[in-house]
This record gives structure tokens, C-alpha cells and sequence, in this order.
């Protein structure tokens, strides 16, 4: 998917994403953190990411790999 750009929705938690072909997919955040392992720290982290880099959130979630992220943001946390 050849995305355009990306942003934060705050009227409905999610991410907005529109695409090249004119597509537009929202993300739903509650759904894509649903079941997650987070700690205080890494779910203000991941807010923070929705909010400020809503694209690589989407990337993260469309490729599978946001409790990969999660838990590399939990062991920065023992630094």
C-alpha cells in the first residue's frame, strides 16, 4: 500500500490514512492496542506515537509489530 499520509483523529481515537489510489483506511486504536502488554511508561509512549508519528504507528500495526515495539519501549524503561 503506497500510503500518502497519515494522521491522528481525535474525535475518534484512530489514525486517518490516505493513500495514493485514493484510498482512506482508519485505524482504530483501542482496537489495535487491544490485548497489548504495556506498562504506565509504554502506554503513554504509544499515545505519544499515535498522536505525533500517526505513519509509523500504522506501519507498526499493519505489519504486525507493535508489541514488538512496546516491549523494546518498556526495556529502554530499566536504563
Amino acid at each position: 500500500m503506497n500510503m500518502i499520509y497519515a494522521t491522528y483523529n481525535i474525535y475518534h481515537n484512530s489514525i486517518d490514512i490516505y493513500t495514493y489510489a485514493g484510498y482512506f483506511l482508519r485505524i482504530d486504536c483501542n482496537k489495535a492496542e487491544e490485548g497489548l502488554k504495556t506498562t504506565p511508561s509504554s502506554e503513554c509512549a504509544l499515545n505519544a506515537l499515535a498522536i505525533d508519528e500517526p505513519l509509523e504507528y500504522a506501519r507498526l500495526y499493519l505489519e504486525g509489530n507493535i508489541q514488538m515495539w512496546v516491549d523494546a519501549e518498556d526495556s529502554l524503561e530499566l536504563w
